[in-house]
């Protein structure tokens, strides 16, 4: 009752200044230990009590919210965590968005407020929303939270806040994080005395696994390091360091971790794969802290890595039971468009959309559902088009600058001639799939149009096909409500001669797509995909070739066959082309007299092999789907000093971390080999360094050779 008195005389006495009510409201109910919040009207914590409502925002508050563990948090150490007296504490929640924001004030008179302005940032927690810990004085806490209701709070690098909430934090709490970073600052100062501008590392000196990629955190103690890093373990009851005391706030620009890094790489100028000196070993820290710091790092930083393959991504809606299939149905028919070793096709989920960098590698962006688009992902794809990005919409409700989808269900899975305009101003005539719908300008506006262009031939000469440019950077998107995805036997497709009229457009609904994509800067010269070969089991000594064959004895079944989770390995003495190859049933041959190949020489690597264990037995194929697969049904059953490795000239299916694909054109060094490191080593405490040694090592190879000493690998 009280708290509700106050609400009304601020009320009477401030009026409609939202500034002045905010700033005496907190002044005078914190130290009541009440929470105030900042958010979206539908977010309001439940049971809070609304001070001020404004454009869909409001200020309300309730009950204390406190933090009594931030173990999940990752510490800022440039201060000490201490909170001052009059200060209050609080957490921003936000999302990431592409490029620049959509959002701008609603004139120019209204001023920009930089959360960093008014703010010390103490802590943050990766994920999604990304959150922060930051304290301010009473007036900064209220500038910021008026600033965030009226849509002009900023914060840096593509963070939009979603929510501001002031907590309590327990004074034990308080008092372990001050200790914890006077630690950390002292152990700096002895090992630095006399730090500089010049000589503060870079945060981003480090660039390791992160956390989410699954490979981080298997139990297992072997990896596969090949086209993708593969496992790295990291279980807990293996780290064997006993009662070392580990502290999971841990940043990777700390000095320790820093040192760590620039040994690992001096060290390996000096050893082999198999003699790896001593590394210090950081026992402030875990596998797990490691992972979260660079994590942290991408996340912060969302830098784009130079070099990647650009992507093809396709959102197809929401729903998870008919994604999947429409991806795969809409995918099918662009790989048959476009040179699939130039391009990754991935699918675009709805939360990936709304959470992650995807724009920054993404070459095309294709929208093929008839869902309406949800205006938070309405708002990612015309940030993405701001920035110049391509998109091409598939019989989607996507639409912009003045165009409206308009339905005519006379239209509705009809087969409608269509006539298209190329770019060099020649036409098309075909039989097509209409959607239903049709593009429509809004009344009294008119657009510049690109000369893609495709409409009905009938009275009305409805359009179909429409290519529409956007913004200053060259963004452009190419619609349709014509169903070119579709092929026709596809089971829209009911009447026979409707198939047949299809049928004989193909040919030209194939002209059609590939002039779309051209248009929209993809290469849709198709090279020939080549078929699967045999694999040839190789031995690089003699002496290890009948070990192998009487353990090989062992483990195959009677019919030769070694089968795995994700493919089966038929162990001959000789193949012939009768014999079948698929991407799950691959013959081996293990007859090395009638090996040959004018891609890898087996004398060669023979001869520049100087390991003891690593890359003793070979697995090689001319083409393969994903040598990642390779030695999934060997790996845990050969014995160490039977060193496996694979080699392919070729992948039809290459596989990166997680999800990701893996490009494989010809000329590429393809290979996965597998390495065993002891979880209690030092560099099995260590692991995400592995991937630091095979770089440097391969770097410091190539440039071993006389030729290439100057070539720039980086």
């Amino acid at each position: 009752m009280l708290i509700t008195l106050c609400y009304l005389y601020l009320w009477a006495r401030w009026g409609r200044r939202p500034a002045a009510l905010v700033r005496a409201t907190v002044q005078r109910l914190r130290a009541s230990r009440c929470s105030f919040t900042f958010c979206g009207a539908a977010a309001r914590p439940q049971g809070a009590r609304v001070c001020l409502s404004r454009g869909g925002r409001v200020f309300c508050v309730g009950e204390s919210q406190s933090i009594d563990d931030l173990n999940k948090w990752a510490l800022f150490l440039v201060s000490p965590f201490i909170l001052e007296a009059e200060h209050i504490a609080f957490v921003t929640e936000s999302i990431w968005v592409q490029g620049e924001s959509l959002r701008r004030p609603a004139s120019s008179s209204e001023t920009i407020v930089k959360w960093s302005d008014c703010c010390l940032p103490l802590a943050c927690r990766p994920g999604d929303p990304y959150q922060l810990i930051a304290e301010a004085s009473v007036d900064d806490f209220s500038k910021l939270g008026v600033a965030f209701m009226e849509d002009r709070l900023q914060m840096a690098d593509g963070l939009v806040p979603q929510k501001i909430v002031s907590v309590h934090l327990q004074d034990c709490t308080l008092k372990a994080l001050e200790d914890q970073a006077s630690n950390k600052q002292a152990q700096a100062l002895q090992q630095h005395p006399e730090p500089s501008a010049e000589s503060k590392p870079e945060p981003d000196i480090m660039e390791c696994i992160g956390r989410d990629d699954p490979e981080v955190l298997g139990a297992q103690p072997t990896l596969g390091t090949g086209d993708a890093s593969g496992s790295e373990p990291a279980g807990e009851g293996d780290r064997g360091v006993g009662s070392v005391k580990h502290c999971p706030l841990h940043l990777s620009s700390c000095h320790e971790c820093l040192e760590l890094e620039n040994s690992t790489i001096e060290s390996v100028k000096f050893a082999s794969a198999e003699n790896i000196p001593d590394l210090p070993y950081d026992h402030s820290g875990s596998l797990e802290d490691v992972a979260d710091a660079i994590r942290l790092e991408r996340e912060w930083r969302r830098v784009n890595i130079t070099g990647k393959a650009p992507n093809i991504l396709f959102y197809v809606g929401s729903a998870p039971q008919k994604s999947l299939g429409r991806f795969q149905e809409v995918r099918s028919v662009l790989a048959d468009c476009v040179d699939t070793d130039s391009y990754t096709l991935y699918h675009l989920s709805r939360e990936s959309a709304l959470r992650d960098p995807w724009s920054d590698n993404c070459l095309l962006l294709v929208i093929a559902t008839q869902e309406a688009i949800p205006e938070d992902l309405s708002q990612k794809f015309m940030a993405y088009l701001s920035q110049g990005g391509k998109v091409l919409g598939l019989c989607s409700s996507f639409t912009f600058a003045g165009f409206r989808v308009t339905s005519k269900s006379v239209l509705e899975e009809t087969v409608q001639n269509l006539v298209f305009s190329k770019a060099d101003q020649t036409q098309v005539k075909l039989s097509v799939l209409s959607s239903g719908y049709v593009y429509e300008e809004s009344p009294g506006e008119r657009h510049s149009l690109g000369k893609l262009q495709g409409h009905l031939e009938n009275g009305n000469k409805d359009r179909l096909i429409v290519q529409v440019p956007f913004g200053t950077r060259g963004g452009e998107a190419v619609l349709c409500q014509v169903h070119l995805e579709l092929p026709p036997s596809s089971s829209v497709v009911q009447a026979q001669e409707d198939f047949d009229l299809l049928k004989s457009s193909n040919i030209r609904r194939y002209e059609v797509l590939r002039e779309i994509l051209t248009t929209l800067g993809l290469n849709c010269d198709i090279k020939h995909v080549p078929a699967l070969t045999p694999l040839y089991l190789l031995p690089a000594a003699e002496e290890i070739w009948d070990p192998l064959m009487r353990w090989l004895g062992k483990h195959v079944d009677p019919e030769g066959v070694i089968k795995s989770s994700k493919l089966s390995l038929k162990f001959l003495s000789s193949y012939t082309s009768e014999i079948e190859i698929n991407p799950s049933a691959l013959p081996v041959v293990t007859d090395v007299e009638a090996f040959s190949s004018e891609n890898f020489n087996l004398d060669i690597y023979r001869q520049n092999l100087q390991t003891k264990r690593l890359g003793k037995v070979i697995l090689f194929a001319e083409v393969t789907p994903t040598t990642m697969n390779l030695l999934d049904g060997l790996m845990f059953e050969i014995p160490q000093e039977m060193g496996l490795i694979a080699i392919a000239v070729r992948q039809t299916q290459g596989k990166g971390r997680g999800a990701n694909a893996w490009l494989s054109p010809m000329g590429c060094a393809l290979s996965t080999l597998l390495i065993s490191i002891p979880l209690r080593s030092q560099l099995g405490q260590r692991i995400p360094f592995v991937q630091h040694l095979m770089s440097l090592a391969v770097v410091e190879a190539v440039r071993s050779i006389a030729e290439y000493q100057a070539a720039d690998l980086t």
